[in-house]
């Protein structure tokens, strides 16, 4: 039975926190012995976007990893590190902006450099949506990427969230200003089909 709204926020009581994929990946809450992933992770100068402040000290890891951490508690967003099957953190899913009046929820999500065209994005989005829908009870998720990042829309593609439209320059990252391609899916969407990988 889903955790569902309560008046402060989602319960995370009951709510699973590891979730297995039928291509081997494994999704878990994010902890402190991923210090030396996520300071690897966000040393790529393309990752330093994905975060609200930098990332580039150990402590600056533990505070990111700290602060997801207290998201999960609080039931505001729920971010799994997506790991491979050699214990390998290969990048991370998250729901956030939870609006539990209308059951809707954004998603995100990032993968390692040596992770990316594995695989892991997608695995772990697809992984990540039933979970959303059935432990939330949330009907709809959200996502945006840049127009200039075409394999962020395949990964949402692949996972079946529909284009919606274009938020016209929705981003700005030194001085540039970026349009944003909205995906959405819904809990009664039917299951993408798996593709094979190339």
């Amino acid at each position: 039975m889903p955790a569902g709204p309560t008046r402060t926020g989602w319960k995370t009581r009951g709510v699973r926190d590891r979730i297995e994929t039928s291509s081997g990946l494994l999704l878990r809450p994010w902890c402190a012995r991923d210090v030396t992933a996520v300071l690897n992770a966000f040393a790529e100068p393309v990752m330093r976007r994905q975060a609200a402040r930098p990332v580039g000290s150990a402590a600056d890891a533990e505070r990111w990893l700290e602060e997801r951490e207290a998201s999960r508690a609080a039931g505001s967003s729920f971010a799994f590190a997506v790991v491979g099957a050699d214990g390998a953190v290969l990048g991370n899913v998250q729901v956030a902006a939870l609006d539990r009046t209308h059951g809707t929820g954004w998603v995100s999500y990032w993968t390692t450099a040596p992770a990316r065209g594995r695989g892991a994005a997608t695995g772990g989005l697809r992984a990540l949506v039933p979970w959303a829908f059935r432990e939330l009870g949330l009907f709809r998720l959200e996502l945006g990427h840049r127009t200039d990042n075409p394999a962020s829309c395949r990964v949402a593609r692949a996972a079946g969230f529909a284009v919606e439209g274009l938020q016209r320059q929705k981003l700005a990252y030194d001085g540039v200003r970026y349009d944003v391609e909205l995906h959405a899916r819904l809990a009664a969407d039917p299951e993408p089909a798996q593709r094979p990988r190339p």
